[in-house]
């Protein structure tokens, strides 16, 4: 995804990685769209709970957040970035 994301090269958005926010660390970060990308491997099945509240907390923040699948991203990594592009896009 970083490969993906870095130096603008998605509609000259700026992303940051591994980001401290509050007392967790986001995946990658667009600060200026207060939005978050979090990628998800197999155990994030078993911490859905953490990951709902930590979700809470990032909304609480003003941001976004967006969630995908590892395997998804290996799959359609074209698809998520039409997502994150529309989200990106979007009014805020």
């Amino acid at each position: 995804m970083w490969s993906l994301l870095r130096d603008r090269r998605l509609a000259g958005f700026k992303f940051r990685r591994q980001q401290i926010i509050g007392r967790f660390i986001v995946d990658f970060v667009c600060y200026r769209r207060k939005l978050i990308i979090e990628l998800d491997g197999g155990q994030h099945f078993e911490d859905k709970k953490y990951d709902d509240k930590r979700t809470h907390f990032l909304e609480l923040q003003g941001y976004r957040v967006m969630r995908f699948w590892n395997v998804d991203l290996k799959g359609d990594a074209e698809k998520i970035l039409i997502k994150i592009y529309r989200k990106l896009m979007e009014d805020r």
